[in-house]
């Protein structure tokens, strides 16, 4: 696979590069409320700026149904990547025209799913629209630094490798590095921390995960499944109840390790009243949102001992202030531990950020929590599959 300094060494001064980037940010009406995304595409974009390159960036925001889609909008984006990037970003509309480029210049082509045609399941379509984006661009060179939609076969991600040489910018290489040496022999104990809402969502990594895993921690809302699946009421806790069977021999593996006390609300409110109980305590009418002091502490002398962690999912509701602890002792415990530790992204990498933890605390961050997911899982990601050819 080659790599962008691969491009970089070949020569880029004067040519026109385009460059997938992942910058799928939370906004709060125009305020975007975490910039990681964007932060992480700078160094790709720089290498290339600085070489002398002409850049012309692809990226989404959301899922828009069309163009008229305002609020998908990536002018936010672009503002903010121009004072990342030190020079101001100019947003240009997906059918052009493009401005004149000096060396160096860098552009955002406006949300790529503003054209139906990205997303399509149609082969022919998604090529005719990679087609359009080498037209309109007049690229020579197609460097993929997404890692979040790699495993999506879309044409901005797949289609344009198709006609242009690809190359693999450095933050998707750093992430395929990473999830291989996951993947690989890890240095044991290895334990995986998964969170997040459903057992459907994350039962495919589960199910590959256990025979390689010494331990795998589990909370969030998807916990109570589990618990659920071992005889105890979990209240109004959200509960998938046609994955129950699925979770009880789940279980049977003996490495799966649960909450043994869980914080409830009376409803899902940041001004709720809560209390903390054992999780054979969980009253009808109550709802469990986060994991209690006691899972904390459980949790954290596992992880004093791994050499290798993944964590995937906040332990509970960590946007509000009251279900915030579990995630952050999680979290922290991770920071203290020794172990070579991975955050796979998504809700994860923004309750990181969120919270006030020290981001140099890990040992690699994910922008792609859907993408990292899917690679543990042993799925082929069509975006890294065709630099590979």
């Amino acid at each position: 696979m080659k790599t962008v300094s691969d491009l970089v060494d070949e020569g880029v001064a004067g040519r026109t590069v385009l460059v997938r980037s992942d910058l799928n940010v939370p906004l709060d009406g125009e305020t975007i409320t975490d910039d990681g995304r964007i932060r992480a595409s700078v160094p790709t974009l720089s290498e290339l700026s600085g070489a002398g390159a002409k850049v012309v960036v692809t990226a989404h925001l959301g899922r828009p149904t069309s163009s008229s889609d305002t609020e998908f909008s990536l002018a936010p984006v672009a503002a903010r990547l121009g004072e990342l990037l030190g020079a101001p970003v100019k947003l240009v509309p997906l059918d052009g025209p493009l401005p004149n480029l000096h060396d160096g210049d860098v552009v955002l082509l406006e949300n790529i799913r503003f054209d139906p045609r990205e997303t399509s399941k149609n082969d022919d379509d998604r090529a005719a629209f990679a087609k359009h984006l080498a037209d309109l661009t007049g690229a020579e060179a197609f460097v993929s630094d997404g890692f979040g939609v790699v495993h999506r076969k879309q044409a901005s991600v797949y289609d344009v490798a198709e006609d242009l040489a690809g190359y693999a910018g450095g933050l998707v290489l750093s992430e395929v590095e990473v999830l291989r040496t996951l993947t690989g022999a890890p240095e044991r104990p290895y334990v995986v921390v998964l969170g997040g809402s459903k057992v459907s969502d994350k039962l495919a990594v589960i199910e590959a995960l256990l025979p390689k895993v010494d331990s795998l921690l589990v909370g969030g809302g998807m916990c109570f499944t589990f618990l659920a699946a071992q005889g105890y009421g979990v209240g109004s806790s959200l509960l998938e109840s046609e994955q129950i069977d699925n979770a009880r021999k789940l279980l049977e593996s003996g490495k799966i390790v649960l909450p043994t006390d869980v914080v409830v609300a009376d409803r899902f409110a940041a001004d709720a009243a809560t209390r903390t109980v054992p999780v054979d305590g969980i009253e009808d009418g109550w709802m469990g949102l986060d994991i209690g002091p006691e899972s904390v502490t459980e949790f954290a002398a596992v992880l004093s001992t791994a050499k290798t962690v993944f964590w995937n999912g906040p332990m509970g509701v960590f946007e509000l202030a009251p279900f915030a602890e579990g995630t952050r002792g999680v979290a922290q415990a991770i920071v203290s531990s020794s172990a070579f530790s991975v955050v796979g992204g998504g809700d994860s990498a923004a309750a990181v950020r969120a919270l006030g933890l020290p981001e140099d605390g890990f040992s690699h961050i994910s922008t792609g929590g859907g993408a990292s997911l899917e690679f543990l899982e042993g799925k082929t990601l069509p975006g890294v599959a065709v630099l590979e050819r």
